[in-house]
């Protein structure tokens, strides 16, 4: 009855299996105009069977010390997306397998993307691992050692260090060897390359240069020492031998002699040079002083001592003379005599100064005593009176053969002679001995005997008798010039005053009284300035100084004289 009906719905909705699908019970309704209602059901079943989706990462080839973990180096998923659900994360697991090499692997990664519903997607990225990096290490420097050092010997030469690689460990480095000449036979530069390989055969290599070089000169043994040698006495040279440390060396030797200040005298230069292969070269000088210090000698023989009679003194010997090294010689004769004229006996001495020509002088000498032919001979213990001296004739005093045309001479005392006689003096001058001398002046046989008198003491004058001394008995001290002071006085046998003999004696004056006392004394009396004229002391009695008008007594000593002292009365007179 009804037209243009619409008829409606109703759902009735129930969970599915998952969360993305559900169970639509749909009811429909149809109502006419007078509400007649007719209702059918439409079951709908919701269901999610569409996996999601998304883009894997590319394949991608790391190094091997590189984190295949790190998705930022390794790429992560991208582009998730799902028909139903949201925020889907994907996963990966991994699969390794060996690479070519012990450093690398094929890493292949299952990305899964599963939604709410279990719908899965997956995609595989293959991940290679490789080793491409070679390893590094520090090579040692270059160096020169000597030709006789091992360049095997690496801490000689020196070893790598800080061997490192970015995936192997525990690696070594190798190193093999080229050689080429160096500039002389013993010379190598060695070019040492060193490998360093890791463990999938990344290689480095470095090179070092070794130059082995032949710096060292060769060494010369048994050196001599600088010298100095006589002239005639100069060694060979010496035999030197030279090693070197790397192979042989040439020796050659010179020599060189250079004159000296004379012909016994130069330096000789000898020169040993020893050269390798290389041309090091090694010298030793050595320096002889060659000196001529010997002086010439005597070809055969000299007596060094003869004696002779003075009337055959032979000529001096004719004499050789050589030398060691100099044939220029030369001899000085001279001749020293001890002949003064003195002695009958001297001595006569040959010189021979012998001289080379580098100043080397040596002496010979002969000393030839001469003893007179004659021999005069005079008396001993000769003792005389100076009387007796006077009247002799020194002749008498001599003994044996003798010539009388010497001389004779005053050799000790104050004397003259006339001829062999005494010239008489004053007996107060007669001394105690006398020495007269008989002088023969010959050139090779002088003569001079000694003649010595003794003056006989038993026979001698004293310096002065008692009967010389005169001593004043009389003092008068009135001022008129008489007896004014006591003397003391030597005169001759005549009584006179001037008495020629000098006594060395002192005076000694002493006065007493007739009680004893002693009223004067002088132990130095000199009557030519001392004069007592009966002045008084304190023992005497008188006036005006003197003592009284009386007889006295003195005691006079000459000291010195040999005489006994003089004691006597003096009369003095002071009024």
């Amino acid at each position: 009855c009804s037209t243009g009906l619409e008829a409606t719905y109703t759902d009735s909705v129930a969970p599915g299996a998952c969360a993305n699908e559900s169970i639509i019970t749909r009811t429909w309704t149809l109502v006419d105009d007078c509400g007649n209602t007719t209702t059918a059901d439409q079951v709908i079943s919701v269901v999610d069977t569409t996996p999601p989706t998304f883009t894997a990462p590319a394949d991608i080839t790391i190094e091997c010390d590189q984190d295949p973990s790190d998705l930022v180096l390794t790429g992560d998923v991208t582009d998730e997306a799902d028909n139903c659900s949201t925020g889907l994360e994907a996963t990966y697991t991994d699969s390794v397998a060996p690479g070519a090499c012990a450093n690398e692997s094929i890493i292949t990664r299952t990305w899964t993307l599963v939604d709410d519903c279990g719908n899965t997607t997956t995609a595989d990225q293959v991940i290679s691992v490789v080793d491409t990096t070679p390893p590094t290490f520090t090579a040692p420097a270059d160096i020169s050692i000597e030709c006789d050092e091992d360049a095997t010997d690496l801490s000689l030469t020196g070893d790598v260090t800080d061997e490192a690689d970015n995936c192997s460990t525990e690696l070594e480095a190798t190193y093999t060897d080229s050689f080429a000449d160096g500039e002389c036979p013993s010379d190598v530069i060695i070019t040492r390359t060193w490998t360093l390989t890791d463990d999938c055969g990344n290689t480095a290599t470095a090179v070092q240069t070794i130059t082995s070089s032949d710096t060292t000169p060769p060494v010369l043994s048994d050196l001599p020492e600088d010298d100095t040698v006589d002239c005639d006495n100069i060694p060979v040279p010496a035999e030197l031998s030279a090693t070197d440390n790397c192979g042989m060396a040439d020796l050659t030797f010179t020599e060189e002699q250079e004159e000296g200040a004379c012909s016994g005298d130069s330096i000789i230069t000898r020169t040993w040079t020893a050269v390798d292969a290389c041309g090091n070269e090694t010298v030793h000088i050595q320096i002889i002083t060659v000196e001529d210090n010997e002086a010439p000698t005597l070809v055969g023989e000299l007596e060094s001592e003869i004696t002779v009679l003075c009337d055959e003194i032979p000529e001096p010997p004719v004499l050789e003379f050589e030398d060691n090294c100099s044939d220029n010689i030369e001899v000085q004769e001279s001749m020293e005599s001890t002949n003064d004229g003195s002695s009958s006996t001297y001595e006569i001495t040959y010189i021979w100064t012998v001289s080379d020509d580098c100043g080397n002088v040596s002496e010979f000498t002969q000393t030839v005593y001469v003893l007179p032919s004659t021999i005069i001979e005079a008396e001993e213990d000769i003792a005389l009176c100076a009387e007796d001296l006077f009247v002799a004739n020194l002749f008498d005093f001599l003994i044996g053969d003798y010539p009388l045309d010497g001389e004779w001479e005053v050799t000790e005392g104050n004397i003259t002679l006339n001829g062999s006689e005494v010239n008489p003096i004053s007996f107060d001058d007669v001394e105690d001995q006398y020495t007269f001398t008989y002088v023969i002046d010959d050139e090779f046989c002088p003569s001079r005997t000694d003649v010595v008198i003794t003056i006989d003491e038993d026979c001698e004058d004293l310096c002065v008798d008692a009967d010389n001394v005169v001593i004043s008995k009389a003092i008068t001290a009135n001022g008129d010039q008489w007896n004014e002071c006591f003397q003391v006085k030597l005169v001759d046998a005549d009584g006179e005053e001037n008495f020629i003999r000098e006594c060395e004696f002192v005076i000694e004056v002493q006065i007493f009284n007739r009680w004893g006392a002693k009223i004067y004394e002088n132990m130095n009396y000199d009557p030519d300035t001392d004069c007592w004229n009966g002045n008084s002391h304190s023992n005497s009695f008188g006036s005006s100084g003197t003592v009284p008008t009386g007889t006295y007594y003195y005691i006079v000593n000459l000291r010195n004289s040999g005489l006994k002292p003089f004691a006597g009365p003096i009369y003095v007179g002071t009024n």
